[in-house]
């Protein structure tokens, strides 16, 4: 019985260190495995088995980039402005046995490195340029950074300054510089403004003005159409009456001449005609010779009648 016990402990025993020896790493991670205190290898994805007792994993590294949010730091300018700056590294590591043997602590050295490298940065600039090129001093960290780190096999990808904190009496004094900013161009704009409002109410003005006038033209210009209608009218009417008139005369005499009237009917006739011209406007009218004779004698005939 104490046999099979003990048979029992040396298999759990032996299961132990054999499962002990294998290692699956998963994606994006690495391993770097010793060998009595000394590297053996890097582990990258997959099942792998390492001796007992004499190899061990020394670090497991995460291979996915990183982000490092650290605190704020304080920087002095050109001008002697001191402020404090929130930086933001973006890294990834590149090589597993450089980040594990390449420097003690990784995160603190790119910390401190950060820290001396925006001090030497915004010690060039001053506050004004402090403020208006975050994306030179992103740069600039980011390619000093990426140099100083690559011995530890790590690769900066991104470095922002993620906020700057001047004085509490520069930041009063900008306020007020801002406010002041904004009023300007407030009164500017409402200048504007009315200036604008100004015009297009004097162009409307003109505008007005010239529709009136058009219209007036157009008014006058109907007008005189409208009398010249008128009297165009007119005239045709009084030439179609004059025509009509004519047009009955000739009857008349064609009627005379069918029925067999001599000539002195006919000068009587005409004498008629011209007596009912005497009623007229005319204050003149000429009768011809023969029609002269006609008349006088019938002025004879008329007094022969009354004696």
């Amino acid at each position: 019985m104490g046999l099979i016990i003990g048979v029992l402990i040396l298999a759990v025993i032996v299961l132990i260190i054999v499962s002990s020896c294998i290692k699956i790493v998963p994606q994006a991670n690495a391993m770097i495995v010793e060998r009595l205190g000394a590297y053996l290898g890097t582990w990258s994805v997959g099942v792998h088995f390492k001796m007992p007792i004499i190899d061990r994993v020394a670090k497991r590294v995460i291979l996915k980039e990183q982000v490092v949010d650290f605190p704020p730091q304080p920087v002095i300018t050109k001008d002697n402005v001191t402020m404090k700056i929130d930086t933001v590294v973006f890294f990834q590591i590149t090589d597993p046995k450089l980040y594990t043997y390449g420097v003690e602590n990784p995160i603190m050295a790119i910390e401190n490195l950060t820290a001396t490298t925006l001090r030497n940065i915004i010690g060039d600039l001053e506050l004004d340029q402090t403020l208006t090129s975050r994306e030179t001093i992103n740069t600039k960290m980011r390619a000093a950074l990426d140099v100083a780190t690559d011995p530890w096999g790590i690769k900066v990808n991104r470095v922002e300054l993620k906020n700057i904190i001047p004085p509490a009496a520069i930041q009063d004094a900008m306020e007020k510089q801002m406010k002041a900013e904004r009023e300007r161009r407030e009164a500017i704009l409402r200048a504007e403004g009315e200036k604008r409002s100004t015009v297009l109410v004097a162009e409307g003005k003109k505008e007005s003005a010239i529709l009136d006038a058009e219209a007036d033209k157009e008014s006058a210009i109907l007008r005189a159409e409208a009398e010249k209608e008128k009297r165009i009218r007119e005239a045709e009417g009084q030439a179609e009456a004059i025509l009509k008139i004519q047009q009955a005369t000739a009857e008349g005499i064609r009627f005379i001449k069918e029925a067999g009237a001599d000539d002195a009917v006919l000068q009587l006739k005409s004498l008629e005609a011209f007596a009912k011209a005497a009623d007229g406007q005319a204050t003149k009218i000429i009768i011809p010779s023969e029609i002269q004779g006609i008349a006088g004698l019938v002025r004879s005939i008329a007094e022969i009648s009354k004696e």
